[in-house]
């Protein structure tokens, strides 16, 4: 067995996530460019990963008009994160808090009945209603949108509701020529709307997929969440990647050939090599699926993830490059170098970017710029 060339330095054990708003303003700014309407910059699930108030507040300044979040203690954080514009919180269970939602200003979406009788018990407060386009998931349903209408004007008049827009979202937006049917749905569903007395300002159907490549979508808002932080699920855009995760080299080793790596020995080495430790794993958000296939930036090259991914811990083949402890491993980057990106680590785990991006543990140390 090869001789242990370095030890463990506790003092550099930390991986590090930079978080640069620059990119993040950026693909506002694309994405306002492309619309003629409102745009509305999705911040949930802590700003995708990348700070909710950082997020919130970077999508304004480049231009966002609209802020979406899905619950309403997001709704009042964007706020008290110093956000002016108008937000929208659009999963709420039945008894949220409306007067919370009226006092910071934040819309409420209204998918049944159900809600809308809670919320007109303690309005006033103004709503979106929430159509099914296709999803079978959030939103009324087709065949209770008319009574859902009837009961939305009754409750206008009453003044407990403004209705502002109405909303849906798009199942199959990834696929080119799939969003007839959503669009066809949403357009009937504001008929319908206007037919019982409403007088909804905003539609909105399209988020980034459909924005990229569908403006028959956009109608009166887009609502940009994934390409906002760099993210195009359609495939047919290259957006700018906010995110860089490192992580530090905290031991190298010399190891002979036939050395089995990591729980399981699933990686048995085919020659005399180096192997280097990172102090990163499945508890700071990179997945165990990944294991076998993954690949980290050290030393200006690609080098493999050998073994399996541990909660805290990955091993990485370096073969004779002379790397030493403190040498800083891209984890992830926006590939500008050729370090491996969200995207990859995507593939590699057979999943989506946004998996990886919203999965960062909250250990890793996280930096803004």
């Amino acid at each position: 067995m090869g001789a242990l060339v370095t030890s463990i330095r506790q003092a550099s054990a930390e991986p590090s996530l930079t978080v640069d708003l620059s990119a993040l303003a950026a693909n506002t700014r694309r994405f306002v460019e492309l619309t003629r309407g409102e745009v509305m910059a999705v911040v949930k699930a802590d700003g995708f990963g990348h700070g909710l108030g950082d997020a919130a507040r970077t999508a304004v300044a480049a231009g966002a008009t609209w802020i979406g979040v899905t619950s309403l203690a997001e709704g009042i954080a964007v706020r008290e994160s110093g956000v002016d514009v108008p937000v929208l919180s659009w999963l709420n269970p039945v008894d949220v808090d409306v007067r919370a939602a009226a006092r910071y200003g934040i819309d409420l979406s209204v998918p049944s009945l159900h809600h809308l009788a809670v919320i007109e018990q303690a309005g006033p407060v103004r709503v979106h209603l929430q159509l099914d386009t296709g999803m079978a998931r959030d939103g009324a349903s087709p065949d209770s949108w008319l009574a859902l209408m009837s009961a939305a004007r009754k409750a206008e008049l009453a003044g407990k509701i403004t209705v502002v827009g109405v909303m849906g979202h798009l199942p199959c937006a990834d696929t080119p020529g799939a969003n007839g049917p959503g669009r066809r749905a949403l357009i009937q569903g504001v008929e319908m709307a206007r037919q019982a007395g409403l007088r909804p300002k905003l539609r909105h159907l399209a988020a980034t997929s459909a924005a990229l490549t569908d403006p028959g979508t956009h109608l009166d808002m887009i609502r940009i969440g994934a390409g906002l932080v760099g993210i195009d699920p359609s495939g047919t855009t290259r957006l700018r990647s906010a995110l860089r995760l490192t992580a530090p080299v905290v031991q190298v080793r010399r190891v002979d050939a036939g050395t089995g790596v990591g729980y399981g020995h699933r990686h048995v080495t085919e020659r005399a090599t180096t192997l280097a430790l990172l102090p990163v794993g499945y508890a700071d958000g990179l997945p165990r699926a990944a294991s076998g296939r993954a690949e980290v930036f050290l030393n200006r090259r690609r080098r493999p993830v050998v073994g399996v991914i541990s909660m805290d811990q990955v091993v990485v083949d370096v073969e004779d490059d002379p790397v030493l402890p403190g040498d800083e491993a891209v984890v992830f980057g926006p590939g500008d170098d050729g370090e491996p990106t969200v995207g990859d680590w995507a593939q590699w785990a057979g999943t989506i970017p946004h998996e990886i991006v919203t999965g960062i543990g909250a250990r890793v140390r996280r930096f803004v710029r």
